[in-house]
């Protein structure tokens, strides 16, 4: 979507979404990383409503983050990262190559479809003490087909032995890091992954991972 003529366009990019959510995180995240200026506002729970029509508006999921830049207006978190990406140097992170371009995207997309499913009835249960999520055995199948994708992830961190898709930090890490603080974070007994957790250390020796990654955040 393209501003035409609206309080949100300014030359500095906003973001909005509260700064609790996993996938507002992925967006300050990368800011961090490639040291883009930008300003934040609050909207999502506790803040203000994203069924305020301003904001449907902008983004008609009524779903956060949404990136505002100058006159472009962008929902999908991770739409949004490779838009950062691409637009502020951050070739290191996303590589132009097709091919090393693809397995990124192969990973960023496996965390948005095969992860994030995974975990959602867990999650809100276990977190969320959510009253619509309180059938044991649902928990059950969902912690069981969390802890299948971490194995999948245990077995390429094998492979790689650091991050995501080989030596080098990539927008990959950036959707999947946040992915495993929430594994660790949700209170469940949990297999011995011995390589998420030599790959959760050496996140953490990253400032923003610190900040918006292994912050105590889930």
């Amino acid at each position: 979507m393209l501003l035409e003529d609206d309080q949100w366009s300014d030359d500095v990019i906003k973001i909005l979404g509260r700064t609790d959510s996993i996938n507002v995180r992925k967006v300050l995240w990368l800011c961090d990383e490639l040291n883009i200026e930008y300003t934040g506002e609050d909207w999502g729970r506790g803040f203000q409503s994203t069924q305020d029509q301003h904001f449907i508006q902008h983004n008609p999921n009524a779903t956060i983050p949404v990136l505002i830049d100058e006159d472009l207006v962008l929902w999908q978190s991770n739409s949004i990262i490779r838009y950062l990406a691409n637009q502020y140097h951050g070739q290191q992170l996303y590589p132009m190559d097709a091919r090393k371009r693809a397995v990124i995207d192969q990973w960023i997309d496996w965390q948005g479809i095969e992860l994030n499913n995974s975990w959602t009835y867990a999650l809100m249960h276990l977190v969320r003490n959510s009253a619509q999520h309180q059938d044991p055995q649902q928990v059950e199948k969902s912690i069981q087909a969390w802890s299948k994708m971490m194995l999948i992830l245990d077995q390429q961190l094998e492979k790689t032995a650091a991050y995501v898709v080989g030596e080098q930090f990539s927008l990959a890490d950036i959707v999947i890091g946040l992915s495993v603080q929430r594994w660790y974070l949700t209170p469940f007994a949990k297999p011995d992954y011995q390589h998420v957790a030599a790959y959760y250390a050496l996140l953490s020796q990253r400032a923003a991972y610190l900040k918006w990654g292994n912050n105590g955040q889930n």
